[in-house]
């Protein structure tokens, strides 16, 4: 494990040093924190061009190609951006594919916040644990394969935020998502579907025959964001909050429509200037009305994608070193909290570097269960209402206070979570 994030850290260093332009900023750039008085702005393109080498318990190791793209202009919004492109290419060890092109600006729409994204991530090995939790009981003596099934899926979207107020921090938020799902039976070789637990489900009717294949469906964004952040990659101090709704008729026959309400909470603390910060995050989501496929039970939208997949409950992203989709229901809420601690900084190669570490406590739990159409289930475990719960640390590495390698070990606290994961990457999880 050492050596892959070695792997990661040498082709950062090789990559960044090839960047477009490194020129110095203006002197009267503005300057957002402590931090930033005392390190030039960075001006004109920035390229982080590297391979695409990272590692997840549940995925294996990947393996690609991606790069980062910022255009920093004049270097008056630095360490904020004008623009910024993600692409990115790349395999997992264990089944899955990504194929990924991200954009952010505030200044392409005078006004208005643009975010975008397309991403096609084929999955032939996708974690399918049951439903509920802990209602769905982790069989430690099972393959690896009982829990396999298939899911590919494309998704479209744009989202746009625009001031309420100006200077507040308040904005409006609409977004429109494309998503097309396909499901079935695993990939893995020498698997029969009824050898799994996806397709015991679908042969007992806990997965009605109108949803095993998958499905196409629109989703429509709406909603208030609350913002102070002085950094968004890796805030220092400030809120960001989101409340907003997402609705899906259906217009492509699927026979599901729905609306979720979700609700995001995120505080970042300066207990030590911006060497010492406690960030948390608290946040819900559940269905309140209609019914959703199964397969969307596990997707989190979000105004803002800090990784390319946003799913949960489990994994890297919301609880983290629990399994993957562990915690699949209708509604749940869930937790994160954690000391980021700045550990050293330092310039190297024309770009500004700094080390920090996040011992971190991770919680989530069901608010509202997943109806099984009626049918019984074989794999009955405890109750669904239980705590999952993680303790783990991370260990970041950031480059001009945007572009983040990150690594994290969680532990869950119950064995019904798995035995613990990790996971080398981009970015903090919020």
């Amino acid at each position: 494990m050492k050596r892959i994030f070695t792997l990661i850290i040498a082709s950062a260093l090789f990559a960044v040093s090839m960047q477009a332009q490194e020129g110095n900023g203006p002197a009267n750039s503005q300057e957002i924190n402590k931090e930033s008085k005392k390190t030039q702005p960075k001006t004109g393109w920035n390229f982080g061009f590297l391979p695409a080498v990272s590692y997840s318990s549940d995925l294996g190791l990947q393996y690609g190609a991606l790069c980062d793209i910022y255009c920093y202009s004049d270097g008056k919004q630095y360490p904020g951006y004008y623009h910024k492109f993600n692409v990115e290419i790349s395999t997992y060890t264990k089944g899955m594919s990504t194929f990924h092109v991200f954009y952010d600006s505030k200044y392409l729409i005078p006004g208005i916040r643009v975010t975008s994204a397309v991403t096609y991530q084929p999955d032939g090995k996708y974690s399918f644990y049951g439903f509920n939790g802990y209602e769905s009981k982790f069989d430690y003596d099972a393959p690896n394969s009982f829990y396999f099934m298939r899911r590919n899926t494309f998704r479209a979207l744009a989202d746009f935020q625009g001031e309420i107020i100006k200077g507040s921090g308040l904005r409006w938020a609409a977004g429109l998502t494309f998503w097309d799902y396909k499901t079935g039976a695993t990939d893995a070789e020498n698997v029969d579907i009824s050898q799994t637990l996806y397709g015991q489900y679908v042969n007992a009717g806990v997965i009605s025959r109108n949803e095993a294949d998958g499905g196409r469906h629109i989703e429509v964004k709406y909603g208030i964001v609350y913002d102070t952040r002085d950094i968004e990659a890796a805030p220092t101090r400030g809120i960001w909050a989101e409340l907003y709704g997402t609705s899906s008729p259906d217009i492509f026959g699927t026979g599901y429509h729905y609306t979720r309400a979700i609700a995001h909470w995120r505080q970042y603390v300066p207990l030590a200037s911006d060497k010492l910060v406690f960030a948390y995050h608290l946040a819900y989501q559940g269905l309140a009305h209609g019914e959703m496929p199964f397969y969307a039970l596990s997707n989190i939208p979000t105004m803002y994608l800090k990784q390319i997949t946003s799913e949960g409950l489990g994994s890297k992203n919301t609880v983290r070193g629990t399994l993957r989709n562990r915690i699949n229901a209708n509604g749940y809420a869930w937790s994160n909290m954690e000391l980021r601690i700045k550990l050293v900084s330092f310039d190297f190669i024309n770009q500004h570097w700094y080390v920090a570490t996040n011992p971190f406590f991770d919680m989530g739990i069901i608010t509202d269960e997943y109806e099984h159409n009626g049918v019984a289930l074989t794999n009955l475990g405890e109750e669904t209402a239980k705590l999952h719960s993680s303790v783990g640390a991370g260990l970041k590495i950031v480059m001009n206070h945007n572009f983040i390698i990150s690594a994290e070990k969680g532990q869950p606290l119950n064995k019904q979570d798995g035995p613990g994961g990790m996971a080398i990457g981009l970015n903090y999880i919020f």
